[in-house]
């Protein structure tokens, strides 16, 4: 699961043609003991997250959300995936 981003204590990752138990585009993401995957448009779609770290990732999706779906694109054609910036 190729990471993307790591800030604030959170990783962010994409896994690579994962169409199949969630079908919109996602990302997942860990938390010192915490676990979600969440929708490129915020929404979260397993798991769960402290509400302070769900704002600020939300927020990160916001703002790097063109190149969220461009690695969504590729990881669902299992091409490799670039780093995104993180907030800050």
């Amino acid at each position: 699961m190729p990471e993307l981003c790591r800030f604030y204590g959170m990783v962010i990752r994409m896994l690579f043609d994962d169409t199949v138990k969630h079908y919109k585009p996602h990302v997942h993401v860990q938390y010192a003991e915490y676990a979600a995957s969440v929708g490129i448009d915020g929404e979260i779609l397993a798991g769960e997250l402290p509400a302070k770290q769900m704002k600020v990732l939300q927020a990160w999706l916001v703002m790097r959300e063109e190149e969220l779906y461009k690695a969504w694109t590729l990881a669902v054609r299992k091409e490799p995936i670039q780093t995104i910036e993180p907030l800050g």
